[in-house]
């Protein structure tokens, strides 16, 4: 019987085993092989359909990352030691190409404040992306980009190397581990981003990458301008995506001395109907404000924005108003010199004798400081009284002193409905004519034609 099952025990390891090895190696040999099996069938397990048993194998994957850190298979020349290949099963899991697991990745957040862990979890996706996105020939993967950016997306970069000091795996010397250096872990951090932003994404998923672009990724590359040729393409795609742009040009411009050919002309194609209605026109109008701050600005390309703004005011709606009017009186103290646009009496009063080009692209081109803000007068007889008011400063002499615009710039169109039913008015408009029946008013056509039997 021993020797039956010993001839099953040899049958079952591969060819070179059957050499000249002892009865424990052997045994350790076989032993390996069934530990990979074992870890190759959780990877599996982590596509499998119950989410329970999902979570349980990135448990206990990641229980055996721990172990084989602290007790590794194969000891190198060096005294760090990482499972590297075995976190790249986890990642693999966690970013497959044919079903969403923005739910695991969640569950997967507790291990990656492990700095080590993070670090290595960096290195591990930028391999599987490098293996993965060429195999879709230029296009987008919606499933997989999905996953892999809800995993990069969710990594807290140490502000300062002291941050660097919670580890999974606490080796000798730690200090001179390089998992324990700040660059190390930019120098990461940036080759997954690049490697994720080098291919071409959904269009939803644009948007999302731009909205933390300028705070949660610039701040934390080696080489920001690395991004200059991604962001000035988004900026030409037109939009929203074009908006969420400005934000990273901004960084680049202003702290990296970034130079964009015809920027303020492109700036002011933005300037359309969907700047109101838009989710990020609060961003929007910020950073619009930050670029015509400069006193240095030419006057013709000032009275143009405020002119081009002016005109879109007419169908924008109350909210946006409140916004754009104040901006306008602001672009005006700022620049005295296109005060000729509120002090021209005989300027044109309506848009057929406005010599105004609104369809022109090149401010330059534009004649805006030919014409005159007859808009803003006009918004003087709006139906909302708040708007009304906002567009009468015009007509008194302006201050020196700008409107803070950061109050009115998260005003949403819930929240001014919402203050105008709960005002209380002391005078409430009611019918003159005391009314004598249904039909009873004087002069009342119902009452001179029909009656009541």
């Amino acid at each position: 019987m021993i020797s039956q099952l010993h001839f099953i025990f040899l049958w079952s390891m591969p060819c070179f085993v059957l050499g000249n090895y002892s009865a424990e190696e052997k045994y350790k040999i076989w032993m390996r092989h069934r530990y990979n099996s074992c870890t190759a069938c959780l990877g599996e397990l982590m596509a499998h359909e119950a989410f329970q048993v999902k979570e349980t194998a990135l448990g206990t994957l990641m229980k055996f990352v721990e172990l084989e850190a602290k007790r590794p298979l194969v000891k190198n020349e060096w005294s760090f030691n990482f499972p590297r290949e075995l976190l790249q099963v986890v990642v693999e899991g966690l970013i497959q190409t044919d079903q969403n697991s923005s739910l695991l990745i969640s569950h997967f957040q507790e291990y990656m404040e492990h700095d080590d862990v993070r670090f290595f979890v960096m290195k591990a996706v930028a391999e599987n992306l490098g293996t993965v996105m060429p195999k879709a020939k230029q296009a987008p993967f919606p499933i997989y980009q999905k996953n892999a950016f809800t995993l990069i997306s969710s990594i807290v970069m140490p502000s300062e190397e002291s941050e660097i000091k919670k580890f999974l795996v606490n080796n000798a010397n730690q200090e001179e581990w390089k998992v324990s250096k700040r660059k190390e872990h930019r120098r990461a951090f940036e080759r997954m981003w690049l490697g994720f932003l080098k291919y071409k994404l959904p269009g939803s998923l644009y948007k999302k990458v731009l909205v933390i672009l300028h705070d949660s990724i610039l701040p934390h590359l080696n080489e920001p301008t690395l991004l200059m040729d991604f962001l000035t393409v988004a900026y030409d795609v037109g939009g929203a995506i074009s908006l969420l742009a400005l934000n990273g040009l901004f960084v680049l411009i202003l702290q990296h001395n970034l130079e964009y050919p015809d920027f303020y002309t492109k700036l002011y194609s933005l300037l359309d109907p969907s700047i109101f209605h838009v989710k990020y026109h609060a961003r929007f109008f910020r950073l619009l404000d930050l670029f015509l701050s400069s006193s240095h600005l030419p006057a013709y390309l000032v009275a143009a924005f405020a002119k081009r703004l002016s005109r879109l005011a007419l169908t924008a709606p109350p909210d946006g108003l409140l916004i754009v009017i104040p901006f306008i009186c602001n672009l005006l103290k700022r620049h005295p010199s296109c005060l000729v646009l509120i002090h021209r009496p005989n300027g044109p009063a309506e848009m057929p004798d406005d010599p105004y080009k609104m369809d022109e692209k090149d401010p330059l081109e534009s004649r805006a400081m030919e014409s005159s803000l007859w808009e803003i007068k006009t918004l003087q007889n709006h139906y909302h009284p708040d708007v009304a008011k906002a567009a009468e400063e015009i007509n008194l002499p302006l201050s020196q002193m700008e409107q803070d615009l950061s109050e009115i710039l998260q005003l949403t169109s819930f929240e001014i409905f919402d203050r105008d039913i709960k005002k209380e008015s002391k005078d409430v408009p009611l019918e003159y004519q005391q009314p004598r029946g249904l039909f009873g008013k004087k002069d009342d056509l119902c009452a001179e034609y029909f009656s009541l039997e």
